[in-house]
């Protein structure tokens, strides 16, 4: 694996920067957000910008929230929904230092 640094990352970013803007646009124009998805269906996962209506219980989520949505063969109509507040940065961190903590100790 190879280790870039930290500003050849942030050059790279800058260099994709008109190709995301070009995304927010097109959803803006089509009255649209932007958000990042995760979906698993018949056994796949996929993950990846969508453009994302307002009629969408997505649309509205902001800042570390998280929601899912269940389509289900028993209510066809509306998704069942449960949405709540994400762990956010700091205690995402803190998982994953314990994680790392923990596995060095097993060691």
């Amino acid at each position: 694996m190879k280790t870039e640094s930290v500003e050849k990352f942030f050059e790279s970013i800058a260099q994709e920067e008109a190709h995301f803007k070009n995304l927010v646009e097109e959803a803006n124009a089509e009255g649209k957000k932007l958000k990042y998805v995760a979906t698993f269906e018949k056994g796949k996962a996929n993950t990846g910008l969508e453009k994302i209506a307002s009629d969408s219980p997505l649309y509205n989520l902001e800042g570390k929230d998280n929601i899912v949505l269940f389509n289900t063969k028993r209510y066809p109509e509306q998704p069942l929904v449960i949405k709540g507040a994400g762990a956010g940065a700091a205690v995402t961190a803190s998982g994953i230092f314990g994680d790392i903590i923990r596995i060095a100790n097993a060691l």
